[in-house]
């Protein structure tokens, strides 16, 4: 599932084609994705104008000179496509099916944004002043001017849950998944099997600033392309060459002077890539 770097990167791609531009025309192609799409969808975004384009967490929100936004969620494999007149530098790989072009979007200039998603984990919803269950219990930004150590800290008092699990609750860190936290620990040194209620405050401001760090370095790089990732003009993201554990089951710890080799363990489900030498 693309995680905070890979939505952002699509919501900068998407910038200059879908803010301030009027959508002339949205098309349905199915009933619906994850859920049913909202009864009113085409009728209320059909002639409205984009004011602005914002990212909370995974989602992408889409506001509306009507009073409303559109909710997008990417889902497992979901992919924004930039096509038309004038831009003739994106070129719709041929690998992406047209069956899978499920929501459709057609600018007043003449721009088509497509919604592929092969699998249908996305989501198209109509909201009006970001009231959503599902934006309700989401926690902070990870980027916003408001996460620090004291953040990590009140999420994490008295939780004797592993401090990766808990990184990955959108209700104490909206956006984080499962490479970006192994990434994160890595650098801050901690071990992810570690009780995240007895990390010490120290610790817990460096994590802070590694997990901002590698969230900048990843929306820098256009993310991490592994299986579905693109960028929205089609370029692919390349923050996976800089993955100091993700993935990199049996070779050696990148971090200087460490001589330790990188180990898989699996929590909740989910592969935790980590450093038993240097992450304690």
């Amino acid at each position: 599932m693309p995680e905070l770097p890979e939505v952002e990167t699509v919501r900068r791609g998407l910038l200059p084609y879908l803010e301030g531009r009027r959508i002339a025309r949205l098309t349905l192609n199915r009933d619906g994705l994850r859920w049913p799409f909202p009864p009113d969808l085409v009728q209320v975004a059909t002639g409205a104008r984009v004011t602005a384009l914002r990212r909370r967490s995974k989602y992408i929100l889409a506001d509306l000179d009507r009073g409303a936004s559109l909710l997008i969620h990417l889902g497992m494999s979901g992919r924004m496509l930039i096509e038309g007149e004038g831009i003739g530098e994106f070129h719709r790989d041929p690998s992406i099916l047209p069956r899978h072009d499920h929501v459709v979007i057609e600018t007043d200039e003449g721009t088509r944004i497509t919604l592929n998603d092969a699998r249908r984990f996305g989501m198209v919803d109509l909201i009006r002043d970001d009231k959503s269950p599902l934006l309700d219990m989401l926690g902070p930004e990870p980027l916003g001017d408001g996460f620090s150590g004291e953040t990590l800290a009140n999420g994490f008092r008295d939780r004797r849950a592993p401090v990766k699990a808990l990184l990955l609750d959108q209700r104490i860190v909206a956006g984080l998944g499962n490479i970006y936290v192994s990434e994160a620990l890595h650098r801050a040194g901690i071990d992810p099997r570690r009780a995240a209620g007895r990390i010490s405050r120290q610790r817990l401001e460096a994590l802070a600033q590694h997990i901002r760090d590698v969230l900048t370095e990843a929306v820098a790089a256009g993310g991490s392309s592994l299986r579905d990732h693109r960028q929205a003009t089609g370029e692919l993201g390349y923050f996976q060459h800089s993955f100091r554990v993700y993935g990199r089951e049996g070779e050696a710890c990148r971090k200087p002077g460490c001589a330790g080799t990188i180990r898989r363990i699996t929590q909740s489900g989910r592969s935790s890539f980590w450093c038993p030498s240097c992450q304690r």
